[in-house]
């Protein structure tokens, strides 16, 4: 009688235990090399990726969908680790169905790839959209169409999801940008900043390492304009300083503005229009040259006939995200649970 009532005890522990531990995902690191990343400007063509895998994966043969989450300027792939935990919280929470969830390490020598085809420096944009999404498609079970495949990321990250969507609507359903950069010329990545007179003024990259702007517009560069011919930087930029007179290369500029998602709606409408779902958000306080170019950004979709969503927050660029409370839980991935197809 006692080992029955003992037996009987325990199983509803032990079915507790077991229950706990599969609401757990996990995360795997890998990677794979690229051929489209290949270069001579010492940019490594194998990338690191991190993927999670949802609770019961390793149990069952079920396909889930893929969201491809990409990092911002100065961050790599290592973000899973913190964002693992919400993940988990998410889908026990029932915010959003098991997924799976993938991050690039688009990290280079001049911090970040902005997710372009620099020509020179790696083909970014086409690794992004072709090489993962395949190898992805190849090595783990997904759903393997556009419908289920999702695409989001913070700052620059927002950015690159974005403009990848915009260019890849047959790749791509949806779209969610977390506080996106890059998507207009205002502010600091204007001329009449101080960013480019610090720029014109920079002969190493130890010089332009001073300024956090410097080392922005640098990147840009290479990934909009890279010039394997222009010492000592190998790329070009639309404003320099001869002294206090402002010159102003037009090809430069036009090669940015062909990469810069506010310009780029004309010439993208009818992909904009095959998207399924569009979203992007921005925190009030995250400094003009966010708040201006989303606000930007969005009134350029609306007049275009785009629908989308677009929603200002109390935050600034990088608090009230990746918390329990925060856009990644609680809006980000609710998001994509609607728009995109489960199995």
């Amino acid at each position: 009688m006692i080992r029955k009532l003992l037996l009987v005890l325990l199983i509803p522990i032990t079915f507790s235990t077991w229950a706990q531990n599969n609401l757990k995902g996990t995360v795997v690191k890998d990677s794979l090399y690229s051929k489209n990343l290949e270069n001579e400007f010492g940019e490594n063509p194998r990338r690191s990726v991190s993927v999670y895998l949802p609770p019961g994966y390793d149990t069952s043969e079920k396909k889930y969908p893929v969201i491809y989450f990409l990092h911002g300027f100065l961050n790599d792939d290592s973000l899973i680790d913190p964002m693992k935990e919400l993940l988990d919280y998410a889908i026990e929470e029932h915010k959003i169905d098991p997924f799976i969830l993938v991050i690039p390490d688009q990290r280079t020598t001049y911090e970040g790839s902005f997710y372009s085809n620099t020509g020179i420096f790696g083909n970014w944009e086409d690794f992004t959209a072709f090489d993962l999404v395949t190898y992805m498609d190849t090595n783990y079970r997904t759903l393997p169409k556009k419908e289920s495949r999702g695409i989001t990321g913070h700052s620059m990250g927002g950015y690159g999801a974005l403009k990848i969507a915009m260019k890849h609507p047959d790749i791509f359903n949806a779209v969610y940008g977390i506080s996106p950069g890059a998507l207009a010329i205002v502010r600091e990545y204007g001329p009449n900043s101080n960013t480019y007179v610090q720029y014109s003024k920079s002969n190493t990259m130890e010089d332009l390492s001073k300024s956090y702007f410097g080392k922005v517009i640098l990147a840009f560069a290479r990934s909009w304009s890279a010039n394997a011919s222009n010492e000592p930087f190998y790329c070009d930029v639309p404003f320099t300083y001869q002294g206090d007179e402002l010159q102003v290369d037009k090809s430069v500029l036009k090669k940015w503005h062909e990469n810069m998602p506010f310009y780029m709606i004309t010439d993208y409408i009818d992909n904009l229009k095959e998207l399924r779902a569009i979203k992007f958000d921005w925190g009030r306080n995250a400094g003009d040259r966010f708040t201006i170019q989303c606000k930007m950004f969005s009134q350029g979709l609306e007049n275009a006939g785009i629908i989308h969503f677009s929603e200002e927050y109390i935050g600034t660029h990088t608090n009230n995200i990746y918390e329990k409370e925060g856009r990644l839980p609680q809006q980000v991935l609710p998001f994509f649970d609607l728009y995109l197809d489960f199995e």
